[in-house]
């Protein structure tokens, strides 16, 4: 039984493998090995020894494990120190522990749509006035 007003939690415990889809409101933790892909209200917990592959869309994403594909997060990503990602990353903010690693694409700090909204940045010189 959850506290009222604190959102559920579902636990992947280790020792599973699952292969399917995550989809719904409340807090989930993977403990255990997870392949498919991931869309939640809430945070989205990869535990120390975890494994993530596919997609992760979240408000939140605390990164223990490791995770093979791009995380989304609306709000924030945590690397902790044993937090590993292969794959490109887009958050409202990130925080990243020492120790922990990544390769791939990182987008985070802009608000939707606007770094469409910008300018390109290569050949785009001031414009000659005549």
């Amino acid at each position: 039984m959850t506290a009222p007003g604190k959102p559920s939690e579902s636990i992947l415990s280790s020792g599973l493998t699952i292969e399917g889809k995550i989809e719904g409101a409340g807090n989930v933790r993977v403990a255990g090995r997870f392949k498919g892909n991931v869309n939640v209200k809430g945070e989205f917990t990869i535990e120390s020894g975890a494994s993530v592959h596919g997609e992760v869309r979240a408000d939140s994403v605390l990164v223990g494990g490791e995770v093979r594909g791009q995380i989304v997060a609306t709000s924030r990503v945590e690397f902790k120190e044993t937090g590993t990602l292969i794959g490109d990353l887009k958050a409202g903010s990130l925080a990243v522990a020492a120790g922990s690693k990544m390769r791939g694409k990182v987008e985070f700090g802009w608000k939707e749509g606007e770094i469409e909204d910008t300018p390109p940045m290569e050949g785009s010189g001031p414009s000659p006035t005549r």
